[in-house]
């Protein structure tokens, strides 16, 4: 906790300590974004059937290519309508100074943004940025000194996210219990972590910190890095967590120092992202 705190200052220098977390917040949010817009259920059993939208039953690429565009251009309309309308609550874990919090807060169809850490110092400076912004006077963002493990069962919310802090935590199994614990029926839980290989102590730990400089050196540890299989096996290990919740993606990214984070062919190497949905 001491190595976070003593970043807090520069959280929000963009060219910082911290600027490679600023940079993958462009593609942590088109991945949240994309994953929610994709999975919504366009025809809710109270559409009545005349306002009901065409889904067929096999994919539009079959389809001539003038109708293929018509369906596609009602089910984005579709989707835009039920965002226009959606108020959903966040739940961010291990926020730090708040780059994901504010970004999810901007968000048209969020309502409440709730940003939680286990570090004061950073929480201050995330209190602080969020000040300079009059959108937020409406309480709309707030933080709490608090770990998810404290905060009461019967707090919900529609999306959790718990990015780049998993391999920060001494038993990650039992932090990724307590969002499972508190996410809605159909709800959302966001993680993004390290594989543990070669690769990653080659990118993550040798060029990012000791070589390039991108993050301080002490930041990550490969024994504390998570293999994307090892989760998805822990979800099947257990029949009522496999039963509740479904592994819905998961993307691979990398760091390219002359052009910033993107998405890569699989989530097996290097850093990756995941998307969690309670389905009961």
């Amino acid at each position: 906790m001491a190595h976070f705190n003593a970043l807090a200052s520069s959280w929000w220098d963009v060219n910082g300590p911290q600027r490679i977390l600023h940079k993958m917040n462009l593609l942590r949010m088109d991945f949240i974004y994309q994953t929610v817009r994709n999975h919504l259920r366009l025809n809710p059993p109270e559409t009545a059937v005349e306002d009901e939208i065409y889904i067929p039953p096999y994919g539009v690429d079959l389809l001539p290519d003038a109708i293929k565009k018509n369906i596609v251009a009602e089910q984005e309309q579709r989707r835009d309508e039920i965002l226009e309308n959606a108020k959903l609550t966040v739940l961010d874990v291990g926020c730090g100074g708040g780059i994901l919090s504010e970004s999810m807060a901007r968000l048209h169809f969020i309502d409440s943004v709730k940003g939680i850490d286990l570090s004061e110092d950073v929480l201050q400076a995330a209190k602080l940025h969020r000040a300079k912004d009059p959108m937020f006077v409406n309480g709309k963002l707030s933080y709490q000194l608090r770990a998810i493990e404290d905060l009461p069962t019967t707090e919900k919310y529609d999306i959790i996210t718990m990015f780049e802090m998993l391999e920060h935590v001494e038993y990650p199994s039992k932090v990724l219990l307590a969002a499972l614990e508190r996410v809605e029926v159909g709800g959302w839980v966001f993680i993004s972590t390290i594989n543990r290989d070669f690769i990653s102590w080659f990118t993550t730990i040798f060029m990012g910190e000791h070589v390039l400089g991108i993050v301080p050196v002490g930041t990550h540890t490969l024994d504390k890095y998570i293999n994307q299989t090892e989760i998805r096996e822990w979800f099947e290990s257990d029949p009522q967590r496999k039963e509740a919740f479904s592994v819905v993606d998961a993307k691979g990214c990398v760091y390219l120092p002359a052009y910033g984070w993107k998405f890569t062919s699989t989530p097996d190497v290097g850093n990756y992202f995941m998307a969690i949905r309670r389905m009961k």
